[in-house]
C-alpha cells in the first residue's frame, strides 16, 4: 500500500521456503513413500496414496506437501532439478518444528495480520499466474474459497516460523572481540571479496499541485461518498476510481490497529469515524482519500478507503524542470556545493537532511555494491564520471508521483578482499549470522531431542541435515 509510512525501515521477514506447503489435519498410518525424485512413480503394481511421511510434535507432513513445495518452488522460477525429496522433507520438518514451539511458548500470530497477507499473497499469485481460476487450478483446490481456507493456516504456521527464530536470533549478540576473532581465523586465501561500490546522491523537485487540482480531487472525493450514502457499493467504487493498485483488487480493503504501518493521518482519519460511515476527504503525502469504516472490534478495523491524487499541469511540470536546471548550473558554477543544495532546495525529506546521500534498502547502508544495484538506479548513475552532476532525469512512479531529480556519485570503492579496518561493518554482520545460525543449531539439536518426531517409510533412510530419525 502505497501510504505505508516511507520513514520506517523494515528488517527482513526471515520466512522459510515452502509458504504453500499444506498440512493434515489428522494422523494416518503410515504409507508407500516416495523415492527421492521430484515427481516419484509407484511401485510396479501400486497405486502410490497420499500419506504421511513425517510428524513433528503436532503436526504432520504428507507426500503431497512435498509435491506442493515443489510446485511452489517451480511457480517462482527456483530450480528445483538438483532439490532431493529427501531436502524437501528436512526444510518442512524444520518449519513444523519452529512451529510447534512456537505454540509451546504461546507466540501469538493475529488474524488481521494473516488476513491481510493472505490477500496480498493472493493478488501475487494471481498476477504470476494469470486469473484466480489458473491459481486455484495450479494448486489442486476445489475453489477460491477451499483455497483461502489452506492458505490461512499456511500463512499463520508461516508467521508462527517467523516470529519463533525471530525470537532466537534477537537474543544473540555479538562483541567486537567476536568479531576479531571471526576475521582471524579466516584463512587468508579464503577471505570474503567485497564487490565494487559507490556512495550516490541526488536532488529531487517535486512540480507543485495547484490549490484547483486539489479541489477538484475533493469535490470528487464528496461526490462518490454522496453517492454511496445513496445506496451505490463502496467497492466499486473503489475498484474504478481508486488509484492505490496495493488495495485496488480488494476494492481499497484493509485489516488494520493502532500499530499498522500506516502515515499518521490515514490512522487518525480511520479511528475517528464510526463504524458505517464514510469519512471526508482527507490529505496524506500520497494524496487524498477517503475511509469507509466496515467494521470495529475493539482496537481492530475493517476499512475501505480510495485514493485520489491530484493531476500535475504541464506548466508545474516544467516549472520543476526549470529549477532543477537553475540548482544544478549553481552547482557546476561552484555557487553551492552539492550537499548544501540538496539541504536547503531537496523536496525529498529522507535524503534531504543528509545532503542527498541514498540509504540502501538491502543494507540500510548508503554504499551500493554495483552487482546488486537496482537496475534503474544504476542506469541513472552507470556513466557518471567522479563529481559529475547528471542532466534532470524525470521519474514517474506510483509511490512518488512525477519529479525530476539530478544525481552525483559521491564516493567509489574498488573491488577488493576484505580488510578488517576498512569493512568492519560487513564483517561484523557476517560475524553476527555465522554466530545465529550456530544459535539455531543448538536450538533445533535441543528441540529435536525433546520432541515427539517420527518418519515413515523410506524417508528413514534419509540423509538429513538434522538427526529427525534419533539415531
Amino acid at each position: 500500500m502505497k501510504f505505508i509510512n516511507k520513514g520506517i525501515a523494515f528488517m527482513a521477514a526471515l520466512f522459510f521456503a515452502g509458504t504453500l506447503t499444506l498440512q493434515a489435519q489428522e494422523i494416518i498410518k503410515d504409507q508407500e513413500s516416495a523415492k527421492d525424485s521430484v515427481k516419484p512413480t509407484a511401485k510396479k503394481g501400486r497405486i502410490k496414496v497420499d500419506g504421511v511421511v513425517a510428524v513433528v510434535g503436532d503436526y504432520v507432513v504428507l507426500d503431497s506437501d512435498v509435491d506442493m513445495m515443489y510446485r511452489e518452488y517451480q511457480a517462482q522460477n527456483i530450480p528445483v532439478k538438483d532439490i532431493s525429496r529427501c531436502q524437501m522433507l528436512g526444510k518442512l520438518m524444520e518449519d513444523k518444528l519452529y512451529a510447534h514451539q512456537a505454540i509451546q511458548d504461546s507466540i501469538i500470530v493475529s488474524d488481521a495480520e494473516i488476513n491481510d497477507y493472505l490477500d496480498r499473497q493472493i493478488d501475487n499469485f494471481v498476477e504470476r499466474l494469470g486469473s484466480v481460476d489458473k491459481m486455484v487450478a495450479y494448486f489442486k483446490k476445489k475453489n477460491l474459497e477451499a483455497f483461502k481456507t489452506d492458505l490461512y493456516e499456511i500463512i499463520k504456521t508461516n508467521k508462527l516460523i517467523e516470529q519463533m527464530q525471530k525470537k532466537i536470533v534477537d537474543e544473540v549478540e555479538i562483541t567486537p572481540e567476536e568479531v576479531r576473532q571471526f576475521f582471524a581465523n579466516i584463512k587468508k586465501d579464503e577471505l570474503p571479496v567485497f564487490g565494487a561500490e559507490m556512495e550516490v546522491a541526488q536532488i529531487v523537485i517535486t512540480p507543485e499541485v495547484s490549490q484547483e487540482e486539489k479541489q477538484k480531487v475533493i469535490d470528487k472525493l464528496k461526490q462518490i461518498k454522496k453517492e454511496v450514502q445513496d445506496g451505490a457499493s463502496f467497492y466499486s467504487k473503489a475498484v474504478l476510481y481508486s488509484e492505490d493498485k496495493g488495495t485496488l483488487s480488494r476494492g481499497g480493503f484493509i485489516k488494520m490497529n493502532r500499530k499498522s504501518m500506516l502515515v499518521k493521518e490515514f490512522k487518525e482519519a480511520a479511528f475517528s469515524t464510526d463504524e458505517g460511515q464514510i469519512s471526508e476527504p482527507f490529505e496524506t503525502e500520497y494524496g487524498f482519500h477517503i475511509i469507509y469504516v466496515e467494521k470495529i472490534r475493539g482496537q481492530e478495523l475493517d476499512v475501505r478507503h480510495i485514493l485520489m491524487k491530484p493531476k500535475v499541469t504541464p506548466e508545474a511540470l516544467k516549472a520543476a524542470k526549470e529549477k532543477i536546471e537553475q540548482i544544478r548550473n549553481r552547482i557546476i558554477a561552484g555557487e553551492i556545493s552539492f550537499e548544501d543544495a540538496a539541504r536547503s532546495e531537496s523536496d525529498e525529506k529522507e535524503t534531504r537532511n543528509s545532503g542527498g546521500l541514498l540509504l540502501n534498502p538491502r543494507t540500510l547502508e548508503t554504499r551500493f555494491e554495483l552487482t546488486k544495484m537496482d537496475p534503474t538506479l544504476y542506469n541513472d548513475i552507470a556513466d557518471l564520471k567522479d563529481n559529475e552532476i547528471s542532466l534532470p532525469i524525470y521519474e514517474e512512479d506510483a509511490a512518488s508521483g512525477q519529479r525530476y531529480k539530478i544525481m552525483t556519485v559521491l564516493n567509489r570503492y574498488d573491488e577488493h578482499v576484505a580488510d578488517y579496518a576498512k569493512d568492519y561493518t560487513k564483517i561484523k554482520d557476517l560475524a553476527l549470522k555465522e554466530k545465529q545460525l550456530k544459535a539455531i543449531g543448538k536450538w533445533s539439536d535441543e528441540k529435536i531431542k525433546e520432541t515427539y518426531i517420527k518418519v515413515n517409510g523410506e524417508y528413514r533412510d534419509c540423509e538429513f541435515a538434522n538427526n529427525w530419525v534419533k539415531k
